[in-house]
């Protein structure tokens, strides 16, 4: 969940990143594996001792954390009101159908993260006509992966732009849940429709996204923070119950480039990733 998302919230403001530039992402530069180490250690050293809870994200295929910070696990999403949703640009978290490193990219969260494990068509991987979601980092093309997450609250709220619509003037420390979803852009007309997927209204009373995926295995629960790459070298104070589907799912391209183009969220690009953390001090238990 993207960490300067919250910071708009803690500022009552909002970040917004509206660049359209064309592709320029083989320009940047990728950092050394020293560097991450580095952004590692910080983080371990500004951290420790001062009772951060568990963070994310994280192997979702690795049960032990040694991080004993214990929270309320939050209702099940069809008991919490959709707040909000967001993607990045490849897997935040590893594990599932999504293990094979994208890189350690720029350091500041692009190019960097996990990528669908599995094998497409040449079909599958033809190259799109035009411009998806593009921005200053670079834009979507077919055979890459992207993490969604479907941000749910405890408190009475509508769907809206950044992480400061899970708020109410009422409830101002609700309870936290982000369903999980990594989906592979192809280029299909028969693969899954964004749009649908991320189709969102009331449902028994509750904020609904509709259409998550129900066919892509039981979800890896476990307690965590907000992620983002602003977290890569300081720990996020923000209490989060995760839910991460571990199976793929394989959406028309096509379609996420239109939802870019215009959604109640306020969209039109990838977030960074933050560093997989792997300090087990920073990590909770995965209880299965």
């Amino acid at each position: 969940m993207e960490a300067k998302l919250f910071f708009a919230l803690a500022a009552a403001t909002a970040v917004s990143f509206n660049a359209h530039a064309k592709d320029n992402h083989a320009s940047e530069q990728i950092v050394s594996d020293a560097v991450i180490e580095q952004q590692r250690a910080n983080l371990a050293a500004n951290t420790q001792g001062k009772g951060f809870g568990p963070q994310a994200p994280r192997d979702i295929d690795a049960v032990a954390g040694a991080n004993t910070v214990s929270f309320g696990r939050a209702p099940v999403y069809t008991q919490m009101n959709l707040c909000n949703i967001h993607f990045h640009k490849n897997a935040e978290h590893r594990g599932g159908e999504f293990t094979r490193y994208a890189g350690n990219g720029d350091g500041h969260g692009y190019q960097s993260g996990y990528k669908y494990s599995g094998a497409l068509t040449a079909q599958e991987l033809a190259p799109f006509e035009g411009e998806v979601c593009p921005s200053k980092h670079g834009g979507l093309h077919a055979g890459d992966t992207i993490e969604v997450h479907y941000v749910h609250s405890s408190a009475q709220i509508k769907p809206g732009p950044t992480l400061g619509a899970c708020l109410s003037d009422a409830i101002k420390n609700p309870q936290l849940r982000v369903e999980t979803q990594v989906y592979v852009l192809v280029n299909d007309a028969d693969a899954l429709d964004f749009k649908a997927l991320t189709q969102h209204g009331e449902k028994n009373g509750f904020q609904q996204a509709l259409n998550i995926p129900s066919n892509t295995g039981k979800p890896i629960q476990y307690s965590g923070s907000t992620t983002g790459p602003s977290y890569n070298e300081k720990g996020s104070p923000f209490q989060v119950t995760w839910s991460v589907r571990p199976k793929v799912a394989k959406v028309n391209i096509a379609t996420v480039g239109e939802w870019c183009k215009g959604n109640v969220f306020n969209e039109d690009h990838a977030h960074g990733v933050r560093n997989l953390v792997k300090n087990p001090d920073l990590i909770s238990k995965i209880e299965k």
